[in-house]
């Protein structure tokens, strides 16, 4: 496989009001914030658990974040949940080219765990950005009562397969109005539109920006010599 892009059920119901409760214990009044969704610790959970813990193909690695995130987690939705993810993060892995990558779309109330999880499976270095995807514009539904920030974006985990990933880049035309708000000066003989734009590196040589003369000017600058000439 080339690319994945991933987009699993999660949040569905937007409340978060949901308990982080194990299913064998009597205590239901410690509230935490968390996502309602469809999955419950069930014998299905248990069974994917410990396929996760025995499994001949599973990385240890993986084994032993499963055994710890269980420890203080509980035995309770959100584990059922990343139980699920993680058997089918592993298959993702497998499928995917050496040089493909992954989009995996979740939220912020289960982002944090599912990048440790990718982290382990794909690496590290292989975490490449983290995108921020805004779904609307902000509100905090004050009025109604609420007493905390609204949840307003979504979050988009990109990670490669390894050192040397497909990378198509898209670009569209500017707007007409930003070109003639940026694109002020207009270059004698063509008519093109040009801007004026700072070519010194910020931060000089500590961030590893060359110096040398242009023009009769030294300073540190963004390009090489070779790409300033």
């Amino acid at each position: 496989v080339d690319l994945i892009y991933l987009d699993p059920p999660f949040n569905s119901n937007r409340n978060y009001n949901v308990l982080f409760k194990e299913n064998n214990r009597a205590e239901s009044d410690a509230q935490i914030e968390a996502f309602t969704d469809t999955w419950h610790w069930t014998a299905q959970a248990e069974q994917t658990y410990a396929e996760l813990i025995h499994g001949n193909k599973v990385p240890q690695k993986v084994s032993d974040l499963i055994v710890a995130m269980r420890s203080f987690i509980g035995s309770n939705d959100v584990m059922a949940y990343l139980v699920m993810m993680t058997i089918r993060l592993l298959e993702l892995h497998r499928v995917l080219k050496p040089t493909g990558s992954i989009y995996l779309h979740c939220d912020p109330t289960a982002s944090h765990y599912l990048k440790v999880v990718m982290d382990t499976i794909w690496h590290p270095a292989n975490f490449k950005s983290e995108i921020i995807w805004k779904r609307s514009s902000a509100h905090s539904d004050t009025k109604q009562g609420r007493r905390l920030h609204g949840h307003i974006h979504d979050v988009i985990l990109f990670y490669t397969k390894g050192d040397q990933w497909t990378w198509n880049p898209q670009y569209t035309e500017y707007d007409p109005e930003y070109v003639d708000a940026f694109y002020r000066h207009i270059e004698a003989g063509s008519g093109r539109q040009y801007r004026l734009g700072d070519l010194t590196g910020p931060g000089g040589a500590a961030k590893g920006n060359p110096q040398y003369e242009v023009m009769g000017v030294t300073r540190y600058w963004r390009y090489s010599r070779q790409r300033m000439d």
